[in-house]
């Protein structure tokens, strides 16, 4: 018995790779993206409550208890300048992670094209092979990491079906430009391509508004948008995610939705709903933290030899390690969590041509405070070849 051949050659994730790394060398863990801290209470007693209730043991409805989605859609309107229809437009997934394969599953057939930006979460790579379909990439490059108009153009055609945009963008921290979104918007409305928006951390940026793609004219009709609870109110244990847009995509979303996870564990559905009802508050003071911490880590780094690239979003940092003299980042990765003990994700496995990390390392900044100056304190012991 084998793999199948459409993920043999993705091999186990680098986020699990890296985490066993940390365990193994009792090493900080600045790879993979979970906070070490509690996540928020007022979700978790909602949670509790239902579980207490008695009435919430069965199943719930596979695309997620009404008072939900009427949450996910009272919230969302106003954000995407349009009334929600939380009966069709809206489904409660386990995680971002299933809403992203349902909608592959659901909408690309085997031997369409889809662009993905590289960068690129790893998932979405083992997806396209799941649906059967071809990927094609446009690159963003340090520094800057801004699209270029003229490869996203030359990537279209008249087979590309799906686009993937991930705004703000892990592993760099873009949250993209209304022109970037514009000119992606233009070529999907030209070449009728559907895009699935991956807005995980669309409360995360820093000095920078989030501007949702679906919001711009004629976008609503062809894109699926994407987020979960998990990083946002720090509960990525959970696993609930959701997905909006109109009632045809849904439909075919919803067609692998029931056959992957059929529905969502329903007490954290009713956590979901009191974090729908979070105010504004909360997401302030959670930006203003992570922007203190971003700046705390990028202000060490920079001061012991790394190039910077500091984000606008997320809560991941990309650094050059140009100055410590490896030519692979896995070799660096390596070498940060055997000698020093601080681990990092090595981000070749986020391009389709690993060479295109161009001595880049990620850091992931949601830790508590003492927990990154103990890491730079490790990392001062850094040595150079």
């Amino acid at each position: 018995m084998s793999v199948a051949d459409r993920l043999n050659r993705f091999g186990t994730t680098i986020f699990a790779e890296m985490t066993q790394l940390a365990i193994d060398n009792d090493a900080i863990n600045l790879g993979q993206g979970f906070p070490n801290w509690p996540g928020a209470d007022f979700v978790k007693d909602a949670a509790i409550r239902s579980i207490s209730d008695g009435r919430h043991d069965q199943y719930p409805p596979t695309a997620g208890i009404p008072a939900l989605r009427e949450a996910i859609a009272r919230k969302y309107g106003p954000l995407l300048g349009r009334t929600i229809d939380p009966e069709g437009e809206v489904t409660v997934t386990s995680g971002c992670t299933e809403a992203l394969a349902a909608c592959f599953l659901g909408l690309v057939n085997p031997g369409d094209e889809v662009v993905l930006i590289e960068p690129y979460y790893d998932a979405y790579p083992a997806y396209v092979a799941m649906a059967g379909a071809i990927p094609g990439f446009v690159r963003l490059r340090a520094p800057g990491f801004a699209l270029d108009f003229d490869e996203l153009r030359e990537v279209f055609n008249t087979r590309t079906r799906v686009i993937v945009l991930n705004n703000p963008h892990n592993p760099t921290g873009r949250a993209y430009s209304i022109e970037e979104l514009r000119a992606v918007a233009e070529l999907c409305v030209e070449f009728d391509v559907l895009v699935i928006a991956d807005e995980v951390y669309e409360e995360m940026t820093y000095g920078v508004g989030h501007v949702r793609i679906a919001s711009l004219p004629g976008m609503w009709e062809r894109t699926l948008t994407l987020s979960s609870l998990g990083k946002t109110f720090s509960l990525t244990g959970w696993k609930l995610g959701w997905a909006m847009g109109p009632a045809n995509l849904t439909a075919g979303l919803r067609s692998a939705h029931q056959f992957l996870t059929f529905t969502t564990p329903t007490p954290m559905q009713h956590g979901a709903v009191a974090a729908m009802d979070a105010p504004e508050s909360f997401f302030g003071e959670m930006r203003r933290s992570y922007q203190t911490k971003r700046d705390l880590l990028a202000s060490g780094l920079q001061g012991l030899g790394f190039n910077v690239h500091v984000p606008e979003g997320t809560y991941f940092l990309m650094a050059g390690f140009e100055a410590f003299g490896f030519d692979s980042d896995r070799e660096f990765a390596r070498h940060m969590a055997e000698d020093v003990g601080v681990v990092a994700i090595p981000p070749s496995g986020f391009y389709d041509d690993p060479a295109g990390a161009a001595n880049l390392i990620r850091f992931a900044f949601c830790k508590d405070e003492s927990t990154l100056t103990e890491a730079l304190d490790r990392l001062s012991k850094l040595g150079r070849r």
